[in-house]
């Protein structure tokens, strides 16, 4: 009798194990078959619009090509989207809000952190990672959001960065003089090229003058252009948008006066589509992320450039952002925990992605050290010239 009854609780341990066993296996493959949702919050249509689309549109098709192979750890990835309408800080909140209400695991914003900033917030408030493809400050981090700001990064290039690449070039070129136009629109603009300077002084360049102008509504762009155009210099440089409506009117002053020096650009100039019909747009520079013109060193690129019609070089930050969230999750051993990704991203040192090698740092959660191309426009046409990699991050 003894026997039988050990027997009894022996058969029903094991079956209790045995049912244990099968609703752990079923909650694993219930997680496994669920997916990583990604909550992209952008502009359709307001000024970030040229920017914020081309990125969305080739994450999507990177996002494919992912799934196809199984996804990341055996789920798939999945994009929902809200339209913030320009970038309106009570309906970009409300997208963020409706996006971690369908359970977003990550939550993607726009490309400027002062227009970003209700997003990011919503995000980080409730412990989720907030991720721009290309935001260019430093303060896509704990400088801008606090101690909350672990949870925020950009796979833009910090304009310290950009704006170094864009002083070694122009020293690389010969040039010795340098004329400074800072649109004061954005903060990204300014450090832009506060960092241009800094490296410039570094490398024993000159700075002959140093103008401001604001676009966006500003009418001081051509007392800008003719204060420049009464300096002699080998390079004007400046970073403003052809969006924000100022970039063809400071080329257009400049060439109508005659005077045809080099303007060197950020990303922020990226694309044909602000260029006017005449005069034609000649000896204009900007680096970029990537071309877009079918001439990029990758021709990864130049094939997803062309699937997404791509107007600027930036598209590639999109699918370059799904790289880095998918090399921090399985890092994380399948997590998507705020906490435990930032932590991953904040270690990223040289990571490959499409658009290049990345990192961060605990003080810059804005990518430095990826290699920018380097692209002339000369009456009107576009083509790569060249690509270069800061060797220095200045202070600003």
């Amino acid at each position: 009798m003894r026997g039988r009854g050990r027997l009894a609780v022996a058969a029903a341990a094991l079956l209790a194990l045995a049912l244990i066993g099968s609703a752990l296996a079923a909650t694993s493959r219930s997680t496994a078959k669920s997916p990583i949702v990604i909550g992209w919050a952008f502009d359709g249509s307001g000024n970030m619009a040229p920017f914020d689309g081309p990125a969305l549109a080739a994450a999507k098709l990177r996002v494919d090509q992912l799934n196809a192979k199984g996804g990341v750890n055996g789920r798939k990835l999945e994009i929902r989207t809200c339209d913030t309408q320009s970038n309106k800080p009570d309906i970009a909140k409300a997208c963020a809000l409706r996006l971690l209400g369908g359970k977003a695991n990550v939550i993607f914003t726009t490309c400027d952190v002062d227009l970003a900033a209700p997003v990011v917030r919503a995000a980080i408030d409730r412990g989720v990672l907030a991720i721009a493809p290309c935001i260019g400050t430093d303060q896509m981090g704990p400088k801008r959001f606090g101690a909350k700001g672990r949870l925020a990064f950009s796979f833009g290039n910090v304009a310290q960065d950009e704006g170094s690449a864009m002083a070694q070039y122009a020293w690389s070129k010969g040039w010795r003089r340098a004329g400074l136009a800072t649109d004061t629109v954005i903060v990204y603009f300014r450090n832009v090229v506060q960092a241009f300077q800094a490296r410039w002084r570094q490398l024993g360049g000159k700075i002959v003058a140093n103008e401001t102008y604001q676009s966006l509504g500003g009418n001081n762009v051509q007392n800008a252009v003719s204060r420049l155009n009464d300096v002699k210099a080998d390079v004007y440089v400046t970073s403003t948008a052809g969006a924000f409506g100022a970039l063809s009117s400071f080329i257009t002053g400049l060439r109508t006066l005659g005077n045809n020096t080099p303007v060197l650009n950020s990303w922020a100039g990226d694309g044909t589509y602000w260029l006017p019909a005449n005069p034609k747009v000649t000896n204009y520079w900007f680096v970029t992320f990537a071309s877009c013109f079918g001439d990029d060193p990758n021709p990864a690129v130049n094939k997803l450039a062309k699937e997404v019609k791509a107007g600027t070089g930036g598209f590639i930050t999109g699918p370059s952002a799904i790289d880095g969230v998918v090399t921090a999750i399985k890092r994380a051993h399948g997590s998507t925990k705020g906490s435990v990704l930032a932590g991953v991203m904040q270690r990223f040192k040289k990571v490959p992605t499409i658009s290049g090698n990345i990192s961060f740092s605990a003080k810059l959660h804005t990518v430095f050290g990826r290699r920018y191309r380097v692209i002339r426009i000369q009456d009107n046409v576009p083509k790569v010239v060249g690509t270069i990699v800061a060797k220095v991050v200045p202070k600003i």
